[in-house]
């Protein structure tokens, strides 16, 4: 069981002690020092955040210049995807969501790790909803003319888009699954102790 230490006060005070695994992490807030709580975070350590991270941030760059040459390419097709701007808002949010989980790892807080949840659960919706878009824009692609426009510049742009979307998808899954595991810890209780 957790192991607490008396503190002599002159008013009577709340504190809120967290215990998660038979461990005080938090006091009133702040960090207990001296404590070890990297037990809560190991799943999530095993998953190497930063090197994904990493691999999501590459991701976001590459679809933001592949965005900005589809987008300047002549519109003789259905430019479902340029109009939309999800290449541009969609790689801003795959790198928001890579530098989190890149911090996640460094910090082991569970502000952080809340934070690299949230965004990789965005970032998933955003990468599932551009996977959606960019079939749809193939297939009527597909169907329209090949005199009308460079079949295979546009095709091969938003092949090698949906290349490095569906792997943004996946490891967005990823990170998320094991940041709510540790961070959503239904092992955890709260007690409120008076201090006299």
């Amino acid at each position: 069981m957790a192991t607490s230490e008396t503190i002599s006060t002159d008013k009577a005070k709340f504190v809120r002690l967290k215990v998660i695994q038979e461990n005080v992490i938090f006091i009133d807030g702040q960090e207990a020092g001296g404590k070890n709580h990297d037990t809560v975070f190991t799943g999530f350590l095993k998953l190497q955040p930063k090197a994904l991270g990493t691999f999501q941030v590459m991701n976001g760059v590459m679809i933001f210049f592949l965005g900005i040459l589809l987008t300047i390419h002549n519109y003789n097709y259905p430019a479902i995807l340029a109009h939309s701007g999800i290449t541009y808002w969609g790689s801003l949010i795959y790198i928001s969501a890579g530098s989190l989980s890149f911090v996640a790892q460094n910090k082991l807080h569970p502000y952080v790790m809340k934070a690299s949840f949230g965004m990789n659960v965005f970032s998933a919706i955003t990468a599932g909803i551009t996977i959606v878009l960019m079939s749809v824009q193939l297939g009527l692609i597909m169907m329209m003319d090949p005199s009308l426009y460079d079949e295979y510049l546009i095709l091969r742009i938003v092949g090698i888009m949906l290349v490095f979307t569906i792997p943004q998808f996946i490891i967005s899954i990823c990170i998320s699954a094991f940041a709510c595991k540790a961070t959503c810890n239904r092992d955890s209780t709260v007690v409120n102790v008076l201090l006299n």
